[in-house]
């Protein structure tokens, strides 16, 4: 069966085969695929393209990212509570 004739029976509409390459250098990016490894798996000599696809995985960066905020309101609370002692004595 044909990849359209495939998507059609499925009922989805607009997914292309150019997707599943696309989904894949995303999931093998998300994986800790180094550029290297994306430039090899992609066949492209350039790193532009596999630049795009980490840059594309933000979940890590997010995650990271919302930890920090919690470290820095962790400290902030510390902080708030050495305060308050100082006062009362």
């Amino acid at each position: 069966m044909k990849w359209t004739e495939l998507v059609t029976k499925m009922g989805l509409k607009g997914v292309h085969f150019h997707d599943l390459r696309h989904a894949g250098n995303i999931w093998a990016a998300q994986a800790g695929s180094s550029t290297k490894d994306l430039m090899a798996r992609m066949g492209h000599d350039d790193m532009r393209a596999a630049l795009r696809y980490q840059q594309a995985t933000s979940d890590a960066d997010k995650k990271i990212a919302d930890r920090l905020s919690d470290l820095v309101d962790e400290h902030r609370d510390d902080g708030d509570t050495e305060g308050q002692a100082d006062e009362a004595e």
